[in-house]
């Protein structure tokens, strides 16, 4: 006598679907514009642009593997940027001015990071601030504390084996990219085994479900902030290894590139639906685009206009699917 395994629900399915659907029609996208721009940007296939667009790559995907997790929750966070900034002047200021060395400072700048990612998950857990406003005034005073410590002048980081070799190459591949991919494994294993990935999915579908099931809110929402902030630093020390300084101006509107990516890739910003692999298409996506845009000597600010139609499209595709997939799943 055989056996058969039982079918998925439908709406497991449909979400399925749409998350296949989405991946492949990103893998064709970028594969369409490795093509154009090979042929239209001069040098965009030779090795050392594939290596720095690894590089900017980096910035944009440890970030965006938190800040997935984030919006999967039904939530946000827009302090990114200044906070990669920020981060990346506590690491410079440690080492060279407060007597800290680079590990030291290096540690002090993973501590804070995670320990101002708590408080606006807290904020946000305790007194029910919404999220966008929490992390809108963390944005605000760690883009001010950035400069107004350094002056909004860079500070030069003292003469470190391993901040060369953070800020370099591993076997030729970029140390922050080794590092991107070993997060992005780390996350992708805490998303899809865990009990901690599952509560993510069920908050964001219904959180007040969620919370009669057991879990708790406020435990998970704090964690999940902390670890953006964590991220966020590390991407700071990241990048002051890789400028040989740290600057309260570096990371500009870094924010809107990773929520950009977590949205091209799929995540609903309504929470409840998303994948890591759908952000790491979204990341090499909105990196091929950018790189493009350079090569191709498009102007600094309609780049911006690109990306800003790029980002509303994305958007209106997401909605799309999840109306689509609301619709199959009560069909």
């Amino acid at each position: 006598m055989t056996t058969t395994a039982p079918a998925a629900p439908s709406g497991v399915r449909a979400v399925f679907r749409g998350h296949r659907l989405n991946e492949a029609g990103l893998i064709i996208a970028i594969a369409l514009l490795y093509v154009i721009l090979g042929v239209t940007a001069a040098g965009f296939l030779s090795p050392s642009n594939q290596l720095g667009m690894l590089r900017d790559a980096a910035t944009i995907g440890i970030a965006a593997w938190g800040v997935t997790l984030v919006i999967i929750s039904g939530e946000i966070d827009i302090s990114i940027g200044p906070a990669v900034a920020f981060s990346s002047v506590l690491v410079a200021l440690g080492s060279a001015q407060w007597g800290l060395g680079i590990g030291g400072a290096i540690l002090l700048t993973l501590v804070l990071g995670a320990g101002w990612g708590a408080l606006a998950g807290w904020l946000r857990a305790r007194f029910g601030v919404p999220s966008f406003i929490a992390t809108l005034g963390l944005w605000s005073v760690l883009g001010g504390l950035g400069l107004y410590l350094t002056d909004a002048l860079p500070v030069v980081l003292p003469e470190s084996g391993l901040m060369d070799v953070l800020g370099g190459s591993i076997l030729g591949i970029p140390t922050a990219a080794i590092v991107m991919v070993i997060l992005l494994l780390v996350f992708v294993y805490i998303a899809k085994y865990t009990p901690y990935g599952r509560a993510v999915y069920a908050i964001g579908g219904n959180a007040a479900a969620a919370e009669l099931s057991g879990i708790n809110l406020s435990r998970v929402r704090v964690a999940l902030f902390a670890t953006t902030g964590l991220l966020a630093a590390i991407t700071g020390v990241l990048l002051a290894a890789r400028l040989g300084a740290g600057s309260g101006s570096a990371a500009a509107g870094l924010e809107f590139d990773v929520i950009a990516a977590v949205v091209i890739g799929g995540t609903a910003l309504a929470g409840g639906r998303g994948s890591l692999l759908g952000t790491f298409l979204g990341v090499v996506f909105i990196t091929v685009i950018g790189n493009g845009l350079v090569l191709l000597g498009v102007d600094s600010f309609l780049q911006d206009v690109i990306r800003g139609v790029i980002i509303v499209g994305a958007v209106l595709i997401n909605v799309w699917a999840g109306r689509r997939g609301a619709a199959t799943r009560t069909s």
